[in-house]
C-alpha cells in the first residue's frame, strides 16, 4: 500500500510585528507596503499621540497601528509580544525599533533650538543654517553643545554649511530664543553660573541611550554601551528578530550615527520580504 502522495497548501500569510512607532518604524512600513508585502503589519506605538504620517499608515490594509501599546516583553519561544497594557500579538518576524531617549532632562527652551542626535537631522539642520543665513546676509556664528560622536557629526554639518561653530561640552542650564523668522532658532546659552555664549544659532547634540528595554526578556545580545546588537543586515542574536533605527547598535554605535532611517528601513525590508517569501508547502493528501 502506497503513501498518500503530498498536495500543495496555501502558506498562512507572514505576521510581521513592529516595536516602536518612530521615523524607522514608519519608513519600514513605507517600504514593506511599496514592495507589495502581502501579510500583516502590527505597529505597537510607544506614543500617546496620534501624529499624521501613522494616521496615514493605518489606512493601509495590511497594518494595523495599535496607538498608546507599547510592547513591554517578547517571548522568543513562543514568538509572542505582550503590550504594557496585557494584550499579546504573535509574530513570524519581529522588528524592534523603539528608538532612543536623551540621558539627562531637557534644558529650559530647548525647544527654541536646533538639535542632532541622528544623521536624519542633518537635513533639518541645513535647511535651518540656510533660512538664517538668507535673514542674516553673512556666515552665521553657532553655538554647539555636546560631546561624543553626535557633536562630531553636528560640527561637521555646520561647517559644511558655511556656520563657524563654537563648540562647548559645558550643559547650559537655559536657551535663549533668538529673533530668526523661522521662530525655531535659538541665538544664546545661559550656564549655571550666569555666564553665557552668544552667535545666530544653537545646535544641541547631546548624550543619548539606545531604547533597548526589550532585550532582555528576549535574550538579546546587547552593547556595552547600549543598543541591540546587530549584523549587517539587522538580524538580532535571535531568529527572526531584527532591530533598526536607535534602538539598534552596530560595531557599538548606535545605528542612527551610521545609517538614515530610511536607508536602514529599505534594506531591512528587503531582507523581510525574502524572509516570508512564500516556499512549496506539502500536506499528506486526505
Amino acid at each position: 500500500m502506497s503513501a498518500p502522495a503530498p498536495s500543495p497548501s496555501t502558506p498562512a500569510a507572514t505576521r510581521i510585528v513592529i516595536a516602536g512607532a518612530g521615523p524607522a518604524a514608519q519608513a519600514l512600513v513605507t517600504q514593506l507596503d511599496q514592495g507589495r508585502f502581502t501579510g500583516t503589519i502590527t505597529v505597537l506605538s510607544n506614543r500617546d499621540d496620534t501624529p499624521a504620517e501613522l494616521l496615514e499608515l493605518a489606512l493601509l490594509p495590511q497594518v494595523s497601528v495599535r496607538f498608546g501599546q507599547p510592547a513591554s516583553h517578547i517571548d522568543a519561544a513562543k514568538r509572542t509580544v505582550a503590550t504594557a497594557d496585557g494584550m499579546e500579538f504573535g509574530y513570524d518576524q519581529l522588528v524592534i525599533a523603539t528608538g532612543s531617549a536623551p540621558v539627562a532632562n531637557p534644558v529650559e527652551g530647548a525647544g527654541s533650538c536646533l538639535s542632532y542626535s541622528t544623521i536624519d537631522d542633518a537635513a533639518r539642520i541645513s535647511r535651518a543654517v540656510g533660512e538664517v543665513t538668507r535673514e542674516l546676509g553673512r556666515r552665521p556664528l553657532g553655538i554647539l553643545v555636546g560631546n561624543g560622536a553626535a557633536a562630531g557629526q553636528a560640527e561637521a554639518v555646520l561647517r559644511a554649511r558655511g556656520v563657524r561653530p563654537i563648540r562647548t561640552t559645558a550643559r547650559p542650564a537655559a536657551i535663549v530664543p533668538g529673533t530668526s523668522a523661522s521662530g525655531l532658532v535659538a541665538s544664546a546659552v545661559i550656564f549655571e553660573d550666569g555666564s553665557s555664549m552668544s552667535g545666530d544659532l544653537v545646535v544641541l547634540a547631546e548624550e543619548r541611550v539606545s531604547r533597548d528595554g526589550l532585550a532582555a526578556s528576549a535574550g538579546l545580545r546587547t552593547a556595552a554601551s547600549g543598543g541591540i546588537v546587530i549584523s549587517q543586515d539587522f538580524r538580532t542574536s535571535v531568529p527572526g528578530i531584527w532591530a533598526i533605527g536607535d534602538a539598534a547598535a552596530f560595531d557599538g554605535v548606535r545605528l542612527g550615527l551610521l545609517v538614515a532611517a530610511a536607508s536602514a528601513a529599505g534594506a531591512c525590508a528587503t531582507q523581510l520580504l525574502s524572509a516570508s517569501a512564500p516556499g512549496p508547502v506539502l500536506q499528506a493528501a486526505a
